[in-house]
């Protein structure tokens, strides 16, 4: 969990797709539990992780905020409806999510999307819209299939807020804060929570995402794109096979 949450704290989250797999393939946790465990440990991850990028200065603090607000009520809808899906058809589900997010950062690679669609603060219903369709969307999806939905946030947030990638990968995470702790909650009632499981989760995963937001910024940014596609491909393979 110490190594996984270095690479969170280094893309801006996304790892919460690789605890899933490897809580139910190498620990043989139930898929329900696995997400609601990973997605309230993100909590935590993202909360130490926020602290460090928001002392590097990655963090694009009003629209992490609007957003993540949104996405929060997206995710308690998103845990409703997990909790009515077979565990084998959302296993393979999440797997399919992880492989999707994969593209989407891939596709950012080469295409630039960065302020394509740029909303500027200063028109008020056009900015309240676009963060509240972006963060309910992600909700959804974060609290269905117990991820993050980094890169759905980060495509988001370059393609309406024109920020820069260490600011995305910063901004993502305070992005997620709210998201985790409504889908955790969520979880936690459905009681698909592991309490012992979630502290020893969180324990390694804190440590580790305050440690790799420090090498967001210092190491070429071919290692962090790599790292972004890497991460959701592995965890999406594994999954799929143990499922």
């Amino acid at each position: 969990m110490f190594l996984l949450g270095l690479m969170v704290g280094f893309v801006g989250a996304g790892g919460a797709g690789l605890v899933i797999a490897v809580l139910t393939v190498g620990f043989g946790v139930p898929i329900h539990t696995a997400l609601g465990t990973s997605l309230g440990a993100m909590m935590f991850t993202t909360m130490s992780g926020v602290v460090s990028h928001f002392r590097e200065h990655n963090v694009a603090l009003k629209e992490g905020l609007l957003v993540g607000t949104f996405g929060a009520f997206g995710a308690y809808g998103g845990v409703h409806i997990a909790s009515i899906l077979p565990s084998g058809d959302l296993s393979r589900m999440t797997a399919g999510m992880l492989f999707l997010s994969a593209v989407l950062i891939t596709l950012r690679m080469f295409f630039s999307f960065r302020g394509l669609l740029a909303v500027k603060d200063s028109n008020r219903v056009t900015f309240w819209l676009v963060t509240c369709a972006l963060g309910l969307l992600c909700g959804v999806l974060s609290g269905t299939f117990g991820i993050g939905a980094a890169p759905f946030i980060q495509i988001g947030l370059l393609l309406f807020f024109s920020l820069s990638l260490p600011q995305v990968a910063g901004t993502t995470m305070l992005v997620i804060l709210p998201i985790a702790f409504t889908g955790g909650f969520g979880y936690l009632a459905e009681g698909h929570l592991d309490i012992m499981l979630f502290l020893q989760v969180v324990a390694g995963l804190m440590s580790g995402a305050y440690i790799g937001a420090k090498f967001t910024r210092r190491l070429h940014l071919s290692v962090l794109k790599t790292t972004m596609v890497a991460m959701p491909v592995f965890a999406g393979t594994l999954l799929w096979l143990g499922s």
